[in-house]
């Protein structure tokens, strides 16, 4: 009896020995497939150390995963100097709960990079590219933004072909700007008419209206791929992938996917919450105050009710007051 016992034991550990082969086998096979797909990425290493983080900020906003999105105003694929982002939205994640705002940054914005001087933050990655563009936003904002992912018009146009287009209501302003639109109702738009839709400029708003049709296009973009098989989805990130620019790595991305259908967006936010236009050697959007709008931003995004701007922002804000005399 305790020999059959112990053949059946025997028998069972073997079993199990088995299937955990096989299951490695079936999780190696999956890593390796993505793996493969997000190696058609285009991958720049950045040096952390020169993003401008610093350790208090980065204690306060630990639970959270601020993600630098730029438009660069390329139509080839390149992303070096001299392209100037056209768009930018930082994404931010809250870790804990996987709920994602977007924050649009006014392209105007009048802010301090280094080695420039006050200039509009649009100017920052033509300067430098995706790591001055992230310190001139962490340095002006008290963020900790380490990751970037840049992509040019012409792939925004083949991402949303590739979704199939997306749905978004066009008002009676803005038919006009967009090719074969006649009047306003809801359409859906194919890659070219969704991005002459999230540039759309000179309508009532101007750019803070432009940078909200932007984060609609994005937030559209998301939820369509939410709701792919696994076929839409594979040939999305074939498609899609090789014209993206990043220095989020591939072990990263794999790390986020189980999480991925859980992930929100619930909230859409342009920056500065007050500005006042100036004309000096062109046109720029003055913060009202940098420093005060800096306060608004981490109350709302973070919730960091009782937060005070950083010795730098508020050097900046009043270096800022002294150029232009603009103080409310």
């Amino acid at each position: 009896m305790a020999k059959k016992k112990g053949r059946k034991l025997k028998a069972f550990g073997i079993t199990v020995l088995v299937l955990l082969i096989l299951l490695a086998i079936i999780v190696g096979a999956i890593f390796l497939f993505i793996n493969s797909k997000l190696g058609k990425m285009q991958q720049v290493d950045l040096n952390e150390e020169d993003l401008n983080v610093s350790a208090e900020v980065a204690e306060n906003l630990s639970k959270y995963r601020n993600i630098a999105i730029f438009g660069i105003d390329s139509r080839e694929d390149t992303y070096s100097k001299g392209n100037r982002s056209d768009c930018i939205i930082i994404a931010s994640m809250n870790n804990e709960t996987k709920e994602v705002k977007l924050v649009s940054v006014y392209r105007d914005t009048y802010v301090q990079i280094e080695g420039h001087g006050l200039d509009k933050i649009t100017h920052a990655y033509s300067y430098g590219e995706a790591p001055l563009a992230i310190k001139t936003l962490n340095t002006n904002f008290d963020l900790n933004i380490t990751e970037f992912v840049t992509v040019n018009f012409d792939a925004v146009k083949d991402i949303v072909d590739d979704v199939g287009g997306i749905s978004m209501n066009i008002t009676s302003e803005e038919v006009s700007h967009i090719p074969g639109i006649k009047k306003a109702g809801t359409y859906t738009l194919t890659g070219e008419q969704a991005l002459a839709y999230a540039r759309i400029r000179y309508a009532s708003g101007g750019d803070y209206k432009r940078t909200e049709r932007m984060r609609d296009v994005l937030t559209a973009v998301v939820n369509k791929v939410k709701t792919f098989n696994v076929s839409q989805l594979n040939k999305f990130i074939d498609d899609v992938l090789p014209k993206v620019y990043t220095n989020i790595t591939a072990s990263d991305i794999f790390s986020m996917i189980p999480s991925a259908t859980s992930i929100k967006i619930t909230d859409s936010i342009g920056w500065p919450y007050e500005t006042k236009g100036i004309t000096l050697d062109r046109w720029y959007g003055i913060p009202i105050t940098l420093e005060s709008n800096v306060t608004r931003l981490h109350k709302e995004v973070f919730g960091e009710t009782d937060y005070v701007p950083s010795e730098t922002v508020k050097q900046i804000s009043n270096d800022i007051i002294e150029k232009t005399g603009y103080s409310e």
